[in-house]
Order: C-alpha cells, then sequence, then structure tokens
C-alpha cells in the first residue's frame, strides 16, 4: 500500500503539480513581459481587446488561430496607419480578448462577435484584413453581415475544410472539453517550449522566422493555458461552420481580394485561395512566390502595399 502511495505521490508531482506550477509561474512571466497594449469594450458576452490607431477609412483586422493582435502591430498597423483608422483585434478568447465558457467556438459565432464590435464602436462599412483563420471569420461577417463589411483583404486565409489539420496545429485537436482543460494547464506549455523551433519553421518557412516574434509579435501569448484551451477550441469547431459558408460563397457581395504564398506550409494556396477564386465573382487572387504563411511579418510591406490598394478600390465602389 505504501509503496502504491508512494508511486501516486510522484506520478502527481512529477505529472501534474510540476507542470501546473511551471505553467503558472511562466505564465505570469509572460504577461509580465506583454501586458494588454490597446483598450477593452464589451461585445456579446466576451470582452474584446483591441488597438487602434491613425485616421481616416477604417481597417480592421482579425488574426490567425493561436495568433493575437500583435501579429499585426509587429510591422502592419503603424504604417498603414498613416492613411487609415486602424484597428487590430484580439479575437474572443485570444489574445487578452475573453470568451464566455458557454460560448461556441464556431466560425460563424466569431463572426457575429466582430459584427457587434464593429457596431459598438459604430464603425461604418470598415474593410476587413483577415489572416489564417482570421480570414475564414471576416468570410463569415460578410456573408451574414454584409451591410456592415466595405470589402475583404484576406491573408493566406482558411476558406475550405481542412483535413488533417496542418501539422503545427495538430495537438490541439483535443475533443473532450475536460481534456483540453488539464492538457492546457500540464504538458501544453512545456511541450510547446520544447517544440517552437521545429513549429515556426512551418508556420513561416520558406520565410525565415522572425526573430523577434516571440515578444513584438506576440507568440509567447499563446503559450497561457486560457489561450491554448481557445485556439483547441476553434481548430475543433472551425470544418464544421467552414462546411456551411462553403456552399454560399456565390453569395459574397463585397469586393474580395485574397493574397497567398505559393509556398505557404500550412495552408495551400490552389486549395484555400484558387478554389475560392472560382467560387467569388470578380475576386482577385495575388501570389507571392516561395512565400510562406506568416505574410503580416515576413512580407508586412508587400501586404500594406496590397491592402492600401484594396482599400482604395473598395471606397470606390
Amino acid at each position: 500500500m505504501d509503496f502504491f502511495f508512494l508511486g501516486g505521490v510522484i506520478f502527481l508531482l512529477v505529472f501534474v503539480i510540476g507542470p501546473m506550477a511551471f505553467t503558472a509561474v511562466k505564465t505570469r512571466r509572460i504577461e509580465a513581459l506583454l501586458p494588454p497594449c490597446g483598450q477593452f469594450i464589451d461585445v456579446d458576452g466576451a470582452r474584446i481587446h483591441y488597438l487602434e490607431k491613425g485616421s481616416g477609412p477604417v481597417i480592421l483586422m482579425i488574426h490567425g488561430l493561436g495568433g493575437n493582435l500583435r501579429n499585426f502591430t509587429h510591422s502592419m498597423v503603424t504604417p498603414l496607419a498613416d492613411e487609415f483608422r486602424v484597428i487590430a483585434i484580439d479575437r474572443p478568447g485570444s489574445g487578452y480578448s475573453t470568451r464566455a465558457p458557454d460560448a461556441p467556438a464556431s466560425i460563424v459565432r466569431q463572426g457575429e462577435q466582430v459584427a457587434g464590435f464593429i457596431r459598438a464602436l459604430k464603425l461604418e462599412r470598415p474593410l476587413i484584413a483577415g489572416h489564417s483563420m482570421g480570414g475564414a471569420v471576416a468570410l463569415a461577417l460578410a456573408l451574414d453581415h454584409p451591410q456592415l463589411v466595405g470589402g475583404l483583404a484576406l491573408l493566406a486565409p482558411v476558406s475550405h475544410i481542412q483535413n488533417p489539420a496542418p501539422p503545427p496545429f495538430q495537438p490541439l485537436l483535443i475533443e473532450s472539453t475536460l481534456l483540453r482543460r488539464m492538457v492546457a494547464w500540464t504538458v501544453a506549455m512545456p511541450l510547446s517550449l520544447m517544440q517552437r523551433d521545429s513549429v515556426l519553421a512551418v508556420l513561416f518557412g520558406p520565410d525565415p522566422c522572425a526573430p523577434d516574434m516571440d515578444i513584438k509579435g506576440g507568440g509567447l501569448l499563446a503559450l497561457r493555458p486560457r489561450n491554448f484551451y481557445s485556439a483547441s477550441s476553434d481548430l475543433v469547431a472551425a470544418n464544421h461552420s467552414i462546411g456551411s459558408m462553403v456552399e454560399r460563397y456565390s453569395e459574397l457581395s463585397v469586393p474580395v481580394s485574397v493574397l497567398f504564398g505559393t509556398a505557404d506550409r500550412v495552408l495551400d494556396w490552389r486549395r484555400h485561395g484558387q478554389a475560392l477564386a472560382e467560387k467569388v465573382a470578380g475576386l482577385q487572387l495575388t501570389c507571392i512566390e516561395q512565400g510562406g504563411h506568416m505574410l503580416p511579418i515576413s512580407h508586412a510591406q508587400h501586404c500594406v502595399d496590397w491592402i492600401r490598394e484594396m482599400a482604395r478600390e473598395a471606397k470606390d465602389k
């Protein structure tokens, strides 16, 4: 009996209490390094963290899976703010935005919350710039609330069902909410730190990884338990929402432009860019030869120039 008791204590210390303590300490350090950089507003049960800069026509930026608004503030917000009022948000559950425990993580629901954000700030038909899963949220927003959208500028967007999940995100596919919470508070952070270089190589490659991604790009925030849990919830719910959206793409009534890297290691440009262009009349698809997935950082100037042109065209229509 003593042997089994001792074994149980050792198991708890090594595999539960130890990792939880490590995660809690590391989370506090990350939040001290990267505190909220914007302001907050309550929208439909979520507390949305957002940053805005500049004046003029509005560009609303929505980041991808596991990301946060710092993916855009890294290199894109400041140059665009010379000409536009740029607003970057943390999606519900990401960065410093919250999501109610019982709120669905579906793409469609997130689109509704972005619509609520637009109404709350009284934004007049902003151009929506969405990266990766943020592109899927932008598509849902434009399908269900076209009157709120001036146009879509989609950077390497998820537009179709992705099965299997891209390699860097496969560990997030945890169906059980209880197991998802347990993983988030125990092994997720130490394992993520161990696999950091290999994951970033896929996310950025073949482009070089930004050396300041952890801090300036907000990468460390994704390691926190709440963000891991939300990203897992987002990924598990994604395909169901996107499957229902695909049949409606022909209904899109706002200008849509898509920018993709032809060497993207996360999402294939043909499956998510070209296939979307075949369903949406007038969609403009632009490709960056040998570009990777993290276009807002790796090809920031190209993205800035492309969005400027898209904003001007949307304004003229």
